[in-house]
């Protein structure tokens, strides 16, 4: 199975990499639209800033690539929020695939309690979905963020941390995690495994 790992200007990319070696799959890593597009599953990874990921995105027709793919893709942290229509990091218009925005996460007013950025692991309660298979209830998963995507019609997932936010989408063939799965032990790598062998997606379902 051909893997793609798309290449822009956002970090964490190796540790993805790292995390499919342990499960030995190879994968390519690449800003070349022929290799993602022939790729059978693609994965859109990445830490950084909205406005600068999505202005590299563009300036190589990359944004233009991702929205034609058909296979099944897989957004990570950073790659998922840009599957949105707007984020109000820096008030960035996105891709526009998921319908929904990504908004910051609001400040609680207990002193000291739910820090911003969201860091460190939290329980997440997903619904029936293959991205989920022979998972635990509410599992554990590592999170880094500032931002979220509010809940919308997309949301297979949601994560509390003062309020309610999606924490998982699928729409279509698009799939997306705000957490990391690479960093994410056991319960990381069952999500990565069940998208490298979850089913086509096909036009009866979203």
């Amino acid at each position: 199975m051909k893997i793609a790992v798309i290449r822009y200007n956002a970090g964490n990319i190796q540790s993805v990499l790292n995390a499919l070696e342990r499960l030995e799959v190879t994968a390519i890593l690449t800003d070349d639209p022929t290799e993602i597009r022939s790729a059978e599953r693609v994965i859109f990874p990445g830490v950084g800033e909205a406005s600068t990921a999505m202005r590299y995105l563009r300036e190589r027709g990359l944004d233009e690539v991702i929205r034609s793919l058909t296979q099944p893709v897989l957004g990570i942290c950073l790659g998922m929020q840009l599957l949105g229509e707007h984020s109000e990091e820096n008030d960035t218009e996105c891709l526009g695939i998921v319908p929904a925005r990504v908004r910051k996460l609001p400040p609680n007013p207990l002193k000291g309690a739910f820090k911003i950025p969201h860091m460190g692991w939290n329980t997440t309660q997903f619904t029936d979905n293959q991205l989920f298979k022979n998972l635990p209830e509410d599992p554990f998963f590592y999170f880094v963020h500032s931002y979220a995507m509010e809940q919308n019609e997309a949301t297979i997932a949601q994560t509390d941390y003062g309020i309610p936010f999606t924490s998982a989408v699928q729409w279509r063939n698009f799939y997306g995690v705000q957490f990391h799965p690479e960093k994410s032990a056991e319960a990381g790598e069952q999500l990565l495994r069940n998208f490298l062998t979850m089913k086509q997606w096909n036009n009866e379902t979203i």
